[in-house]
Formats: C-alpha cells, sequence, structure tokens
C-alpha cells in the first residue's frame, strides 16, 4: 500500500506521515529531506544554489543515510530546499530514489509536495494537508522559539508565504493536489484530531 501525503510547509503533514507510518506498519520518507540534503550539499561545496548543473550533480549522488543530519531541520535550509526544488534536473534526479522507497513491500508512505501527481500518481491514497497561511505560521513560530530560535510571527508568516508562491509556481512539478486527493484542512484540529481524521480517511478509501 502506498500512501501519498502532500501539502504546503508546516501544514503538519510529515507529523502526520510519521503518525500514519506507525499506525499501519509501513516505511515513511519525508521527501523535503532529499531537497534539504541537495541543498545542505551544495552550499557545503561552496556553490550556488542556482547553478542548476551543479545542483543536479549533487542531487544524483544524495545518500539517504545522512537524511538524519538534525541540520536539515534548521529552517533556512527549508528555504535553500525550495531554490533547488525548482530545478528540474534536481527532481529528476531524485524521481526514481523516491519511487523505489515506495515500491518496498509491505508499503510505504511519502510526504511531500508533488507525491500524489508526480512520485506515485498511482499511490492508493492520496491526501493534501492544507491550513490556513497564518496558523501554519503560528505552528512554526512556536517550534522554532522552543528550540531557541530568535524569531517573530512576522518574518516567518513571510518565509511561509515565499515558499508557498515558489512551490506552487514552478514550472516543474507544482505544488497543488492530485485530482484524486482527499483534501484535510487542519486549521483548526490539534495533532490528534489530524491523526484520527487522517486514518478514518485512509481507512474508508482502502475499504477497511
Amino acid at each position: 500500500m502506498i500512501i501519498a501525503i502532500d501539502g504546503p510547509a508546516a501544514s503538519g503533514k510529515g507529523t502526520l506521515a510519521r503518525r500514519v507510518a506507525g499506525h499501519f506498519g509501513l516505511a515513511c520518507l519525508d521527501t523535503g529531506l532529499l531537497y534539504r540534503a541537495v541543498a545542505r550539499d551544495v552550499l557545503a561545496r561552496g556553490g550556488s544554489l542556482e547553478d542548476e548543473a551543479e545542483a543536479a550533480a549533487v542531487a544524483r549522488t544524495i545518500d539517504p543515510a545522512t537524511l538524519s543530519d538534525p541540520s536539515l531541520r534548521l529552517p533556512g535550509v527549508g528555504e535553500a530546499a525550495s531554490v533547488v526544488a525548482r530545478i528540474s534536473a534536481v527532481r529528476a534526479a531524485l524521481l526514481d530514489l523516491q519511487r523505489d522507497f515506495a515500491r518496498q513491500e509491505p508499503g510505504a508512505v511519502l510526504d511531500g509536495r508533488d507525491i500524489g501527481t508526480v512520485v506515485c500518481p498511482n499511490a492508493d491514497v492520496k491526501i493534501f494537508i492544507t491550513a490556513e497561511a497564518p496558523v501554519r505560521a503560528r505552528r512554526r513560530y512556536e517550534e522554532l522559539r522552543q528550540r531557541g530560535e530568535p524569531v517573530t510571527f512576522e518574518g516567518v508568516l513571510d518565509v511561509i508565504l515565499r515558499r508557498d508562491e515558489r512551490d506552487s509556481s514552478r514550472a516543474d512539478a507544482p505544488m497543488r493536489p492530485a485530482d484524486d486527493a482527499i483534501l484535510l484542512d487542519t486549521s483548526n484540529l490539534d495533532i490528534e484530531a489530524a491523526f484520527d481524521a487522517a486514518v478514518g480517511l485512509i481507512k474508508r478509501k482502502i475499504g477497511q
């Protein structure tokens, strides 16, 4: 069984994907970490995020074993990732890795922005997680503040809005719900309610 979970930044899709994967006994891949790893490695080599050839070369050598690197979770890396994610050659280089992960038995949960539309268009279940931008910004702001990051709500909201624009307007694999995706708005849901809703949607979709 393949479950595709897409959505914008700070919508809660990553947390939900992990919880759903644990519930159904499936492997889980946060595909955003792949793009963060590309950005990390490009910058570590002293390269430019805008250099398409270099970013693509880095993407072809990404080691999934490095995705547990805590530096990938830093807010600046997320911004950098959305820059390299616009590069078609980078997306192409990471496509087979994601599809190979999805094909493992007994199945997998993948979360990202183009899982249901591009990576796994034949996924058994597709969910598009969304929430109002100020709600997502408040969640991300609280998360960063608790980690001691010197952030403001206004600054986080600005980053969220810019990432939404960049992710949804790119020419290759723009962020959008698949035509057959189930929409789940978590604006007024805490994580437990969102998890219960997601599990219910999945069970109904697969006929459990």
